[in-house]
């Protein structure tokens, strides 16, 4: 099993942990949080912050970890993420950008793994104007999900390393579509769905549970069988026709790529 390209050090966890810890806050605070008002506005102040903490990260993560070459796979696996979701669109579900995000984020580490979370989507945005107030959180759960990819069990490997980034890639698909869901559902006044009785807005100052509740009922019945479904089943058809191949190219190039600067690894004393 190959190094990570972006070794963590206690300072790199640190700040990843900060920056996961401020992105989910964005995600959650308006179920954390009792609103009087009669709407909720956007935070645009966290939105205009998330950026800049992805920046920080970004530079926390690239000092001294990364020479040319494995900055190079960055860019490459960036641009292709890009094309590919460009391709794919998210038609029906069906992107292409998480499965070769998760076999990155396994090869390469948690540290490359968000890096390429946060510039694939970026640069995906660019290609296709898709810069707004949902990149951010885009880029932060795309960030997750490369990070995840990086934390799952080493000594695994052959049919039963397929067989866990298929669960993990299905896994990754719904958490996606949940998470994005509730970065906008808030804000969404007068959600009727057909079929169903009564609205599946966001109550401001209702209970936490009751808002909680009524969030992931308008998950299931809006995303959760659908584009969630899609997404899921896209990652699993790619990762077990692709994967087994992609997986041996990011491995020999993880083993030319070479780091110009150890920092203290988790696993050092101190």
């Amino acid at each position: 099993m190959s190094a990570p390209a972006v070794p963590l050090s206690w300072r790199s966890v640190a700040v990843l942990g900060m920056a996961s810890l401020g992105g989910l806050m964005m995600l959650c605070w308006p179920l954390l949080l009792r609103v009087p008002e009669a709407r909720v506005d956007p935070p645009f102040l966290f939105l205009a912050l998330l950026p800049v903490v992805v920046a920080v990260v970004l530079a926390e993560l690239s000092e001294g970890g990364m020479d040319a070459r494995v900055l190079a796979v960055l860019g490459v696996l960036s641009a292709i993420n890009a094309i590919l979701r460009t391709v794919s669109a998210g038609t029906a579900g069906v992107e292409f950008v998480f499965f070769l995000l998760i076999l990155g984020g396994r090869v390469f580490g948690a540290g490359f793994g968000f890096v390429l979370g946060c510039t694939s989507l970026f640069a995906s945005a660019l290609m296709t104007a898709g810069v707004g107030p949902w990149l951010p959180f885009q880029m932060i759960v795309s960030a997750w999900i490369g990070m995840g990819a990086g934390l799952l069990p080493r000594r695994v490997s052959g049919r039963a390393e397929i067989a866990m980034l298929v669960a993990y890639g299905v896994v990754a698909a719904y958490v996606f579509g949940l998470l994005m869901n509730l970065s906008s559902w808030p804000f969404l006044l007068g959600i009727q769905v057909p079929g169903h009785e009564g609205s599946l807005s966001y109550v401001p100052g209702a209970a936490l549970m009751d808002n909680l509740t009524t969030f992931l009922k308008y998950t299931l019945i809006t995303s959760t069988g659908s584009f969630d479904t899609g997404r899921a089943i896209t990652n699993a058809v790619a990762i077990v026709v692709l994967g087994p191949a992609i997986l041996t190219t990011l491995r020999r190039a993880a083993k030319r790529a070479t780091v110009t600067a150890q920092p203290r690894s988790l696993a050092e004393p101190g």
